[in-house]
């Protein structure tokens, strides 16, 4: 069982910044992945940002060199670090972990984050 708690957040204006953390707790060493999804009103949810436990990053296109996704050392905590943020970025944010136990997969949910971007 893993247990993901979500912080930042909120609102900003276009052209502004925010940071989110993730921090996990419970099994740590099952999880191969942590990652950030969204999801706006009316839409699906939609992967933002990936970092896998050998560090292996990607983003969604339409965050790209926008938003950098890291990690604290012991591989519990995520961040996202989003800049020049754009109306469109308006969703919840989650942060989700996937998990191995032998050769069953699982997957676990922060509780989500509002992040509003507008004039």
């Amino acid at each position: 069982q893993l247990q993901l708690v979500q912080s930042g957040g909120g609102w900003v204006q276009p052209g502004g910044s925010l940071n989110l953390s993730c921090t996990a707790s419970g099994s740590i060493s099952s999880m191969y992945s942590m990652d950030w999804y969204r999801q706006a009103p009316g839409k699906q949810r939609e992967l933002v940002a990936a970092i896998t436990r050998p560090g292996v990053i990607s983003y969604g296109d339409s965050v790209k060199g926008r938003f950098t996704i890291s990690r604290d050392s012991a591989k519990t905590t995520v961040y996202l670090e989003m800049n020049n943020l754009k109306v469109e970025d308006t969703a919840i944010y989650y942060c989700n972990a996937d998990a191995r136990v032998g050769v069953e997969d699982y997957d676990y949910w922060g509780q989500g984050t509002q992040v509003t971007v507008s004039s």
